[in-house]
């Protein structure tokens, strides 16, 4: 029962991380945001007796730290049917690997989608745990990103670099 009680209400930390401080909102048992937090005061703030954070920032770490591939956590669940196919799409993109957005929308079965599997993307209230970042454009450009083009580039080659 005391389980239940916690799952109706929302918790936040946030902590430094290799690429600057990251910011998790949990609410109901499932992980709801990851915010790359730019322009906030470099301090870490973490809500007492929150596990779910506390085992996301232990997978952030270890997806830091090279040993990690994919992450194994609870989720909120997308907006739209068309969102939820899209993130399981990005899912199945291999650590260390890219796919377009016009590849993305031929794997759900959307062709001609790609600009809405970009607004998909976009979306994504989860990037690095859900892996928008490997989503790029034709030609294999960097596309856009909800943390900035730079720090886009920044976890595609962090990741290439784990993959030698």
């Amino acid at each position: 029962m005391f389980e239940s009680i916690l799952s109706n209400y929302s918790s936040f930390s946030c902590r430094r991380t290799p690429v600057g401080l990251i910011g998790i909102r949990a609410h109901g048992g499932a992980l709801t945001q990851l915010l790359f937090m730019h322009d906030e005061p470099a301090t870490a703030v973490s809500a007492p007796g929150s596990p779910l954070l506390d085992e996301a920032f232990g997978q952030l770490d270890a997806w830091f730290a090279g040993r990690l591939r994919e992450f194994s956590l609870p989720l909120v669940e997308p907006r739209s049917a068309f969102e939820r196919r899209v993130r399981q799409a990005m899912l199945r993109i291999p650590y260390g690997a890219t796919a377009s957005y016009g590849e993305l929308a031929a794997a759900i079965g959307s062709l001609g989608a790609a600009r809405a599997v970009g607004t998909a993307c976009a979306r994504n209230p989860l990037p690095i745990i859900v892996p928008c970042h490997r989503v790029v454009a034709v030609g294999g450009r960097i596309g856009g990103y909800r943390g900035g083009t730079e720090m886009k580039r920044r976890l595609l080659d962090f990741e290439c670099g784990n993959c030698r």
